[in-house]
């Protein structure tokens, strides 16, 4: 019987049939039931079959979460089912990192498939909400580029993502959290986009949600996460958020970090630690904003310290209860933000902190100790300075830090810093965070076990005097000694000098030998007049010469950097040196040795320490939980730059020195141009020698001839008394002259004047009387010429009237009386024509007539020329005269009116 019904029973199926069954059923099924029972068969096999439920209904799925979006079951067993595929089974054999990739190729292929998943954010319900977005951040992890242009061009994509965010459902909330956190890494534009959608206020909603810092959990961070990714690097996200008062805010939840501190209910540790952990995050989104070299950076800084920002970050890297990682950060992030703003490191120096310490307990629980408030600067000293234990190392070295930002780029804040130094080191007062003090009188007891005191004290002193010419001059003053009584005067650089060899050659840390050899190679560089004061101790040389000979592999960066201050002490040494150039040379030649100069220096360049700087610049010492701090930054530029030139000195030859141009003052030149220009003075003094003896010639020779001027200035005026008496008779002659000159003139221009008016009157009566005898002729000749021509019409009438009345008569008296006509007619033409010949003949002798009056005018004017020449003869001898005057005036003779008045009464007379 069973087996009738097992031969009778269908064949049994396996997996990859019943896939294939069901896709082919979820493709063809018209009811909404049919194709969610099919999905519901494929979500069971998702987990262990994820390849072959994939290749088979992938699309299908796809497509049926846009035909049946809109029933919630439907699309919540197609989302599950979708994830399912994009998490696998580990155990599964088909189980395979390359079916994301497969899966996520298909969703971003086509954009109306992420436009789809996208949408669903729209719906209230929980799974509607939850699976979209788990399914896109399962998509961008597999193709992240892709995915965030799918989401960046689909319409409201954005929005959609950034509204989850105020979402009161904690799990929607956090994977949209997440989601924008993993979308916005390196998509600038989608950055923008996140931003402009109001993401700045919900984040920091949700932090205040949350717990702020304090409180806050996971949450929090993943909020700082997706902050710094939408600012980093993005100056217009970054110029958004300080616009719409974003610095405001943080300087807010910085203010509540410490809130709890102090309380009966102090923070539990784990607590404590998490709210380490958001403050850290919080100071690295801050320090997106200080990117060295930006043009914003120095508008964050200022809305920072506005907002109090920087106040509430020194509250929190003084305070003792926080971490130490914490306080370093925080310190950091302080040189950060007064780092080259010479506005806000002014102010800075003004502040003051209020330093805690701990209390004991009471009744179980601990307290804080407030201590009198003090100056930022004078408590970053301390802290970098003290002797604590090694476990604040960071801190001390991070306030550090802060001081070299306060110092930086600012001459008039190095050189009162400085001067403060120099005044605390000179007095009698000892103070023990004096960093010349420390450097120049060393270390005693306890303090000789903390190699880092020294060590921040040279970098401090390196950072006053780099690049600083007026600094490194105050700090040439410094010295100790009283020369009065017989002391031995020894310098700064002196006491520098020989704290640095002692401390090497008693086997002192190297850390502390670094630090004095930093110091010292950037105080020297491009400073002969420093470099002459290292020479003054002859001993240095050798010693470092010796230093460099004895030392080991294990000390390269010791040796490296004494030959380093080797080359930088002969490259600007000078003829004039203590030890001169060329002597110098030799040392370095004969005793040290090129090889020795080149392999010391080489091995500098490629230790891990120099050569890697940039990329791990302090290590951990795993055996001393000491931060290994050897090398400044900013030293290691310098050397980095110099390197070559310094590698190069030792083959510069010793007759040439190196110009040097501090300030604009040339430091340095040839030392053959220099004898030159010496040669040259002593040339130019002789001569002026020889031109102050030929001066003192010349004043005598001026003495002889002043008194000879007097003599002559004796005898001129005496020839001028008789050069007066001279003019005094020319005067006289002369008015004669012109009186007698005066009367001539006179005499002719009545003479002319008469003679003139003769003429005109004799011509005046010959023209009438020519004028006068032509009208008559003229009127006599009309007078006959009309009569002839009206006897010549009256016979022409009368010639017409017997021509008509014959003109009826016979053809023959016709012809002959138009014979007798043309005779008379020609008789008449021939009178016509000597009565014209005689009109001819009157206009003719007009003519004539009018040309001797013509005559007889110019004859006038020729008169009137004379008499005009004669009144100019008479001008000129007034201005004759005129310019006797001026002349005796001009000799000082004095110049009577006489004949000016003369002259007033010979016009009258003429009037």
């Amino acid at each position: 019987m069973f087996r009738i019904l097992e031969s009778q029973a269908p064949p049994k199926q396996n997996a990859s049939d019943t896939i294939t069954t069901l896709s082919g059923r979820l493709q063809s099924a018209t009811l909404v039931e049919d194709r969610r029972a099919a999905i519901l068969g494929l979500r069971s096999f998702a987990k262990l079959y994820p390849a072959s439920v994939a290749s088979g209904a992938l699309r299908s799925l796809i497509s049926s979460l846009s035909k049946d979006g809109e029933d919630v079951d439907t699309a919540k067993i197609i989302l599950e089912t979708l994830l399912m595929l994009f998490n696998p089974d580990q155990s599964s054999p088909e189980a395979s990192e390359f079916i994301a990739l497969w899966l996520a190729d298909e969703f971003t292929q086509r954009q109306e498939n992420i436009t789809a998943l996208l949408e669903l954010l729209d719906r209230p319900d929980f799974f509607s909400r939850l699976y979209p977005l788990q399914l896109i951040s399962a998509i961008s992890t597999a193709r992240p580029e892709r995915t965030q242009e799918c989401v960046y061009t689909a319409p409201l994509g954005v929005s959609r993502l950034v509204a989850v965010l105020d979402d009161k459902r904690e799990a929607i909330r956090t994977e949209g959290l997440l989601l924008l956190t993993v979308l916005t890494p390196s998509s600038p534009d989608l950055q923008k986009l996140v931003a402009f959608e109001n993401a700045f206020d919900r984040i920091f909603n949700i932090i205040d949600a949350e717990g702020s810092l304090t409180h806050g959990g996971v949450i929090v961070q993943d909020c700082l996460s997706l902050l710094a990714n939408l600012l980093r690097l993005n100056g217009s996200n970054q110029s958004f958020f300080r616009e719409t008062g974003g610095m405001t805010k943080i300087a807010k939840i910085l203010g509540q970090v410490l809130q709890d501190e102090g309380s009966p209910d102090d923070l539990v540790e784990w607590i404590a630690n998490q709210r380490d952990k958001n403050v850290w995050g919080l100071l690295s989104v801050i320090r997106l904003f200080l990117f060295g070299g930006s043009t914003s950076t120095k508008i964050n800084q200022g809305s920072f310290w506005q907002s109090g920002v920087v106040f509430r970050i020194l509250d929190i890297a003084f305070h003792p209860s926080v971490e130490v990682n914490i306080r370093s950060e925080a310190l950091k992030t302080c040189a950060d933000l007064i780092r080259g703003n010479s506005a806000i490191q002014e102010q800075f120096a003004g502040y003051e902190v209020t330093l805690k310490s701990p209390a004991p307990q009471v009744n179980g629980h601990s307290g804080k100790l407030d201590l009198p408030k003090s100056n930022i600067i004078q408590a970053l000293l301390d802290l970098s300075l003290s002797t604590s234990s090694t476990s604040v190392i960071d801190v001390r070295l991070a306030a550090c830090e802060c001081l070299k930002a306060y110092l930086y780029q600012h001459g008039p804040i190095r050189v009162h810093f400085l001067q403060r130094a120099k005044g605390g080191y000179l007095s009698d007062d000892v103070e023990d965070d004096n960093i010349l003090t420390i450097l120049l009188q060393g270390e005693q007891g306890t303090q000789l076990a903390d190699p880092y005191r020294r060590w921040i004290s040279a970098v401090l002193l390196f950072h006053l005097l780099h690049d600083d010419y007026a600094a490194k001059s105050i700090a040439q003053e410094i010295a100790e000694g009283d020369a009065e009584v017989g002391e031995e005067m020894v310098t700064c650089i002196q006491s520098l000098s020989g704290s640095m060899i002692s401390g090497i050659q008693s086997g002192a840390d190297d850390k502390v030998s670094v630090g004095y050899l930093m110091v010292l190679s950037s105080w020297l560089y491009e400073s002969p007049d420093a470099v002459n004061d290292f020479l003054g101790e002859g001993s240095n040389v050798q010693s470092l010469v010796q230093i460099v000979l004895r030392s080991s592999v294990q000390a390269a960066l010791v040796s490296g950097l004494c030959a380093l201050l080797l080359g930088i002490v002969y490259e600007f040494s000078t003829k004039d040196s203590p030890i001169p150039r060329k002597k110098l040379h030799e040392i370095l030649t004969n005793h040290l040795g090129r090889e020795q100069y080149v392999d010391k220096l080489k091995r500098l360049r490629e230790h891990p320490l120099i050569r890697d700087f940039e990329v791990s610049p302090n290590t951990l010492d795993q055996d001393s939980a000491l931060r290994e701090a050897y090398f400044d930054q900013t030293f290691v530029e310098f050397l980095k730059d110099n390197f070559s030139r310094v590698l190069r000195a030792i083959d510069r030859d010793p007759g040439i020195e190196v110009e040097v141009i501090a300030n604009g003052v040339q430091k340095g030149v040839s030392r053959e141009l220099v004898d030159q220009l010496k040669a040259q003075v002593e040339d130019r003094t002789k001569a002026l020698q020889k031109a102050e003896s030929e001066i003192i010639t010349l004043e005598r020779k001026l003495s002889q001839e002043q008194a000879d001027h007097r003599k002559a200035k004796e005898s001129a005026s005496i020839e001028l008394n008789r050069i007066r008496s001279i003019n005094e008779s020319l005067q006289r002659n002369h008015e004669e002259e012109g009186h007698n000159l005066q009367e001539t003139h006179r005499r002719s221009m009545h003479e002319a004047q008469k003679k003139h008016d003769r003429l005109l009157e004799e011509s005046r009566a010959e023209t009438r009387k020519k004028r006068a005898e032509n009208e008559e002729l003229i009127e006599s000749i009309q007078t006959r010429h009309n009569a002839e021509i009206k006897d010549l019409q009256d016979t022409f009438q009368k010639l017409e009237a017997s021509l008509e009345k014959s003109s009826k008569d016979h053809l023959q008296d016709l012809q002959t009386a138009h014979e007798e006509y043309s005779t008379t007619l020609m008789t008449l033409t021939a009178l016509l024509e000597r009565a014209e010949e005689k009109n001819k003949i009157a206009e003719e002798q007009s003519m004539k007539a009018k040309k001797a009056l013509e005559e007889k005018e110019q004859a006038l004017q020729a008169v009137q020329t004379e008499l005009d020449e004669m009144l100019i003869v008479m001008e000129d001898s007034e201005e004759k005269r005129e310019s006797y005057k001026k002349r005796l005036k001009l000799l000082g003779e004095s110049v009577s009116d006489d004949e000016e008045d003369g002259n007033g009464e010979d016009e009258d007379g003429e009037d």
